[in-house]
């Protein structure tokens, strides 16, 4: 069965019951002329185009990558790939990869060898430390590497050089994830399963756009949907996504007013009772102090403050309060928005008092937005202690400093690690004088780009950029390092719900193009680093190595890979924890009332949901001796930037279906970039109206901070609303066009959650002016997703013979 997957994302339909085993359904995509019999091996791999963590296998000949198909056996996706998986790999091939460093020479990027490049680094890192010690060195890296190197760099960040300043653009897309989870339970760690989509009767989705964002998950949802005893929905979220469109119940509240909608719904839960006070008794502190709170959001009031009908409201909370098997799941609509950890733990909350955790079908899923954020975090490379390890507790930071075979005060623990937007703070007071940006491009994701250009830019910041190609970050760098990428290099890495995959090499890097594991320990060979006995540190030399290392420092802690092997997981996908107790992964944390919460492991004391200040470690002891759940509560506190009379509409930026991050891979591969190949503005037909702006119309946005410019596209998204997708920045737009007008950032605002530390992207206000007609020509905006038309007439994206995959029912044994 063939199908154009960029006219149908999701594929065809194969429905299930409630308790059944989804259907295997195995994607292909091959290059042209290619056959399956032409295939001379598949590599095992899984996705790094997305957070779901799709299984798959890399087809090579002649030494390429010639296409991709889904592992059947997985439990992720059980064959199934996306739009992105299926077409994604192609960028692989671009020719105008990176092939050799390069070094700013006279204002000019030009190509050197290796030695040049590494040895400039090594000298202004041994210049920089001895002059104002490791404060000046930072690194930011991404969600897109590998467990193996996000380790390798915590080690030589916090223990060999003993700098705070290390974080991630995980900070983006999954802050507020992790910080939610400390906040109810303690630490990270997903407690739900992606199994749970088979059993729930109930799926909410807050503010997570799942059919675009990972779609194969959708397709799960999809498949249940059209089966026997289907699930309701709840979908929270202002634009008329896929979900929405097929949901029970769709809230589409005003963009920063999420936290007073979840007061709202625990209001109803708990007046009408739908609570489980028994497991509320045994397992949880604080319930009354979130009564209390939550008593004067009314339906009522939540619909003045949110723009949604009361009876809306109601009609939600009763099919949250009355689920059998409640499963939830929050992604960027809560994250990047006003108060985002807050309202997350509202959601941990509804579960907690429901009692709806650690059973099949109830769970919750604080989603990543990106493949290997879950990683991030558990290695240190995102601004935590590797293992989930609690930089406030002492007794955690020696016995990290006795697995490195260092001295506990070279690592920094005086204060939380440096957060993404504090250390481009400090980059731009000068205090941070190199910064190493690795597999990320700051200067299209980053809000208030004109400032983020100006710091990068500066003389006094030497930056290294290490990447796959010459993006807009690379071109202000002082050192660029290519490197390999997925399908190159061997590693692991673990998706939302603490899968574990591997991800082996299947061809070689282009030219001098080198694994980012090799990188870091050319760099800390290169520097000398030791350890107290004189011995290199990292003391490893490969992947595995590097990942027996790791298993060492996940020992005993809630993220403990001790189970797993290099071997077992070319099997397929394992879930931590996964050791003696859980020999093949734990489905879904938290059985029985067991949480990571005690003060002495706990990975975090908690933080105060409104100013951002951590409890201290005598407080916290107080508060939950036991280690039970912590219920949360806060007052809903209006954003700091509202719509006002010159600036009308809130703007929302986002990710769409094609395209993933600043497009530095999909917009190389034809499939995807055709189907969304340059910047639109959705507005709703009311405000189009009202403005006398149609379909495609060319419309300046902006804010009190910048403008671009872009074609309208008119959707059923809420009235006052705007929607701007975030993927494109200045490198491939027409020539006569200013260079950064299509960057969405320009216009978003530099504030951040006070309790995660993760930007707001989805809490400003914007106006919109109409420029100049249509022409004729539609927004360039997909019509299959969240930017559907309303105006009739719109042509539909179809991918044609170019997109079509091979989707197989019945697999042969292989």
């Amino acid at each position: 069965m063939r199908h154009d997957r960029i006219a149908e994302p999701w594929g065809h339909r194969t429905p299930y019951e409630p308790g059944k085993p989804w259907p295997v359904r195995v994607d292909m995509h091959l290059a042209d002329g290619v056959d399956e019999q032409d295939v001379e091996k598949w590599v095992p791999s899984a996705s790094i185009l997305h957070s779901n963590g799709d299984a798959m296998e890399i087809a090579v000949r002649d030494g390429g990558i010639v296409g991709v198909r889904g592992r059947a056996g997985d439990r992720v996706n059980h064959g199934r790939l996306g739009p992105k998986d299926l077409f994604g790999w192609q960028a692989n091939a671009s020719p105008d990869r990176l092939t050799k460093p390069l070094i700013r020479v006279g204002g000019r990027l030009v190509e050197t060898d290796w030695d040049t490049a590494m040895n400039r680094i090594v000298q202004r890192s041994k210049e920089l430390l001895a002059e104002q010690g490791p404060s000046a060195l930072g690194f930011y890296t991404s969600g897109q590497l590998f467990l193996e190197e996000y380790y390798t760099l915590g080690v030589i960040a916090h223990g060999a050089i003993g700098t705070n300043h290390v974080d991630g653009n995980t900070r983006l897309c999954t802050a507020t994830a992790a910080q939610a989870l400390k906040e109810s339970f303690a630490s990270d760690g997903q407690p739900g399963s992606y199994t749970d989509v088979d059993h729930a009767d109930v799926i909410a989705l807050f503010g997570h756009n799942v059919a675009e964002t990972q779609t194969v998950l959708w397709t799960r949802m999809l498949d249940r949907l059209a089966g026997a005893k289907p699930p309701a929905l709840l979908c929270v979220d202002p634009r008329p996504t896929p979900v929405a469109k097929a949901a029970t119940v769709h809230l589409a509240p005003l963009p920063g007013t999420n936290l007073a909608l979840m007061n709202g719904l625990l209001h109803e839960i708990i007046e009408h009772d739908w609570i489980d006070r028994d497991y509320i008794d045994a397992n949880a502190v604080g319930f009354d102090e979130l009564a209390a709170a939550v008593a004067e959001y009314t339906p009522e009031r939540v619909a003045e403050i949110c723009g949604v009908a009361a009876a809306d409201v109601r009609r939600a909370a009763e099919l949250l309060g009355t689920a059998r098997r409640l499963l939830s799941t929050v992604l960027q609509g809560f994250y990047q928005s006003h108060q985002a950890t807050a309202a997350a733990v509202q959601v941990n909350n509804m579960h907690i008092v429901r009692g709806m955790l650690g059973k099949p079908g109830c769970g919750i899923l604080q989603m990543n937005g990106q493949p290997t954020a879950e990683n991030t975090r558990e290695c240190g490379a995102d601004g935590d202690l590797a293992g989930f390890r609690n930089w406030a507790n002492d007794e955690h930071v020696a016995e990290l400093a006795k697995l490195w075979n260092i001295e506990t005060h070279r690592i920094p623990h005086y204060a939380p690690p440096t957060h993404a937007m504090q250390i481009f703070r400090y980059a731009e007071q000068g205090t941070i004088r190199m910064l190493w940006i690795s597999a990320t491009n700051p200067a299209v994701s980053l809000p208030q780009l004109s400032r983020i250009r100006s710091i990068l830019a500066q003389e006094r910041l030497f930056v290294v950029v290490q990447d796959l190609f010459r993006t807009e970050t690379a071109e202000l760098a002082d050192v660029v390092l290519p490197a390999a990428t997925w399908g190159e290099k061997t590693g692991t890495f673990t998706n939302a719900d603490r899968t574990v995959h591997i991800s082996e090499k299947a061809v070689d890097p282009p030219g001098e193009a080198r694994a980012d594991l090799d990188i870091f320990l050319d760099y800390a060979r290169r520097m000398d680093f030791r350890d107290k006995d004189g011995d290199p540190l990292p003391p490893w030399r490969d992947p595995e190595s590097a990942f027996e290392a790791w298993k060492r420092c996940s020992a005993g802690r809630p993220c403990d890979y001790t189970g797993i092997t290099y071997e077992r997981l070319r099997g397929g996908g394992i879930q931590w924890p996964c050791n003696d107790r859980y020999p093949d992964g734990a489905e879904r944390l938290y059985e029985n009332g067991e949480f990571f919460a005690s003060p002495r492991y706990c990975e975090s004391y908690g933080k105060d949901l409104i100013t951002g200040t951590p409890v201290e470690p005598t407080e916290y002891r107080a508060l939950n001796p036991d280690g039970k759940a912590i219920i949360k509560a806060a007052r809903f506190v209006p954003p700091h930037e509202q719509p006002s009379a010159d600036y009308p509409f809130a703007l929302i930026t986002g990710r769409t279906l094609y395209h993933f991050h600043t497009r530095t891979k999909t917009a190389r591969a034809p499939q995807l970039q055709a189907a969304a190949p340059q910047v639109w503005v959705e507005l709703s037909s009311r405000d189009a109206a009202e403005l006398g702006v149609a379909e495609g119309d060319m419309v300046r946005i902006s804010s009190p901070r910048g403008a671009i410019r872009a074609r309208a596209r008119i959707t059923g998204i809420r009235a006052g609303v705007l929607f701007v997708p975030f993927h494109y920045g200045y490198w491939d737009q027409p020539d006569g066009e200013h260079e950064h007008q299509r960057a969405a950032n320009e216009m978003t605002v530099t504030d951040w959650d006070p309790a995660s530390k993760q930007p707001i992207f989805k809490t400003a206000a914007a106006r919109l002016e109409r420029l100049a007609g249509a022409h004729g020509h539609p927004a360039p905006a997909p019509t299959a997703t969240a930017s559907a038309p309303t105006t009739p007439g719109i042509a539909a994206t179809v991918g044609g013979s170019a997109a079509l995959d091979d989707e197989l029912l019945e697999v042969p044994n292989r």
